[in-house]
Order: C-alpha cells, then sequence, then structure tokens
C-alpha cells in the first residue's frame, strides 16, 4: 500500500522564469577609479514564496528572491536583486509534506537559475563576479518553523 502511494507522489517543473529584477550601482564611475585596496562588503538576503495557482491540479508558484549588496567604505557599489520564480506540478502530498516541498525542493530547483542570473548583472556591472554559495533551504525551513511555534515573548 505504502509503495503505491509513493507512486501517486508527483513533482515537476512546469516553468521557471524571472518575475522581477532590479540592479543599481550608485558608485559607478568612481568605484572603480578609487582605492581599490580595501575589500569590498558582501551581502545576501533570500526570502521565499509561494502560492497555489490551481491546487486541485497541484499547480504552484514559488518565487526565490535574493538581494546581493556590496559596499566598500561605507558607500554602496551595487545592489542586486533577482526574484526567480517556477511554476511546479506537486500532487500526492499534503500538509507539512506539501510545505516542504514548495519551500525547499522548488528552492533547490530556482537556485543555479538565480545564481546565474545574479552574477550576470554584477559581472556585466563591471564588478568581478559574485558567486553565490550553496544554501540549506531545508535548515531554513526547520529555523522558520521553530520561529513560528516558539515566537518571541515581550515583556
Amino acid at each position: 500500500m505504502e509503495q503505491n502511494q509513493q507512486e501517486n507522489i508527483v513533482f515537476s517543473i512546469e516553468k521557471i522564469y524571472i518575475k522581477d529584477i532590479s540592479y543599481e550601482a550608485p558608485s559607478v564611475p568612481s568605484a572603480f577609479i578609487q582605492s581599490q585596496n580595501a575589500a569590498a562588503e558582501i551581502g545576501i538576503q533570500l526570502g521565499v514564496e509561494h502560492g497555489a495557482l490551481n491546487p486541485e491540479q497541484g499547480i504552484y508558484e514559488v518565487a526565490l528572491t535574493v538581494t546581493a549588496t556590496a559596499k566598500r567604505e561605507g558607500k554602496n557599489l551595487f545592489l542586486a536583486e533577482v526574484k526567480q520564480a517556477g511554476i511546479f506540478r506537486i500532487s500526492g502530498v499534503e500538509g507539512d509534506t506539501l510545505q516542504r516541498a514548495l519551500e525547499i525542493s522548488c528552492s533547490n530547483v530556482l537556485l543555479p537559475f538565480v545564481r546565474e542570473t545574479i552574477n550576470d548583472l554584477v559581472g556585466k556591472g563591471g564588478f568581478p563576479q559574485l558567486l553565490i554559495n550553496p544554501i540549506n533551504f531545508e535548515t531554513l525551513y526547520d529555523q522558520k518553523q521553530a520561529a513560528q511555534a516558539n515566537p518571541p515573548s515581550i515583556n
């Protein structure tokens, strides 16, 4: 019986696309000609959002937003933000298993696409290649669930 249930689980990628993209380089061109001895401080932030497009058919949209910033000596060098999205067909699971698929599995599918787009934006902006390290979406999901289960108390 359990194997039968496993065979009814569907996870497929229907479409991958860029939903939103932004690039700013407020310190250019002076950033290229000033002293570059100080290393840039790189910051990466990410967010995952998802919603049902057609839950009866198991169609969901998941969007992974990555914001990369670089600062040197207190000045913003660049800000690149990409919202990489996908349409996924997921059926045969529900509850926490569905949430984990949306936030972990789908994000893992989207990460290489958003990584390439951020790298291209930064490179085309004249800055050195920016490679985003692998991200453990499972740990992030577990931390998010723990934070929701134990909200901070207000004293």
